[in-house]
């Protein structure tokens, strides 16, 4: 599965509920919003729907090219929430950016229920953790015309990162996303609403988090959008030695990274500082060989 960068052919599109995002040379960026009280990085912040809405807004003003909003963290170990607390959760803050801005609304659940009344809300995206492989979120997805995010996890996330054990990371990863995405295609769901996301940070040691973001360009070959997220992850903490530092510019260096590797869309909690570097890595010609 060897890439050659300089003839890197990926996907140029992905096609949501009511619209298309096109892709250039740099990634879109993702920015999340968690409406949750334990999430690894930011757990609790954003839990008032207030606040949660302000906060998206101001993503949205930094140039996030999507929102993300998760009612049910996944950090390792979390506690499970049913489907009526994280709709509870999640379904006023939805509204209250649906209403102020046409950035389009991802929704980060593995729950049917919360799914389809999010897209009723006006939810551009379902990011499935599970890979969509509960089929009524694959029918779903089909009935809505959502875009779909299907990602790569290795048991659950409360026991994920017990030991996490594979053959050959990046191969392993490459294997179930492409049989997801058959899986999704075979089930009536165009390949063009569909992305991948080999799950950094679920299932996974510090050395395979790594080796995968070495190696993002080989999933181009899925002939999908790619979607990769690193975001304060603790993978960065274990490469500088240190778990208190802040972890921004280390996430922004993985983002430029995997930039010059391709990749469509990185989900990322700070869009702004993210961005810039993306402006400047592109104004400096880091990224003139992608799609030439």
């Amino acid at each position: 599965m060897n890439v050659n960068l300089n003839r890197l052919r990926r996907e140029s599109h992905w096609k949501l509920r009511t619209r298309t995002l096109r892709f250039g040379p740099r990634p879109l960026l993702m920015g999340i919003v968690n409406v949750t009280p334990d999430s690894f990085s930011d757990g609790g912040k954003f839990s008032n729907t207030t606040a949660a809405v302000e906060y998206a807004l101001r993503l949205a003003r930094e140039g996030a090219d999507l929102l993300d909003i998760g009612g049910e963290s996944t950090r390792p170990y979390s506690t499970p929430v049913d489907a009526e607390e994280e709709m509870r959760r999640v379904l006023p803050v939805i509204q209250g950016i649906c209403t102020s801005v046409d950035v389009p609304v991802s929704i980060d659940t593995s729950k049917p229920d919360v799914a389809r009344k999010a897209i009723e809300n006006g939810v551009e995206v379902i990011n499935d953790v599970d890979g969509f492989e509960n089929t009524e979120m694959i029918e779903i997805a089909k009935n809505s015309g959502v875009g779909i995010c299907a990602m790569h996890m290795q048991n659950t996330p409360q026991t994920m990162q017990d030991h996490p054990v594979y053959d050959d990371v990046v191969k392993d990863v490459y294997c179930y996303l492409k049989n997801r995405r058959d899986a999704l295609t075979s089930a009536g769901i165009d390949r063009e609403h569909i992305c991948l996301d080999p799950g950094i940070g679920f299932g996974k040691t510090h050395a395979h988090n790594l080796t995968l973001l070495s190696n993002c360009a080989q999933f181009h070959q899925l002939d999908c959008a790619l979607l990769i997220g690193h975001s304060r992850k603790g993978f960065i903490a274990n490469v500088f030695g240190d778990k208190a530092r802040d972890r921004t510019a280390g996430t922004i260096g993985v983002t430029l990274a995997i930039a010059r590797q391709g990749v469509q869309i990185v989900r990322v909690h700070d869009v702004q500082p993210n961005l810039d570097a993306l402006l400047m890595f592109e104004a400096a010609g880091a990224l003139s060989y992608i799609d030439r």
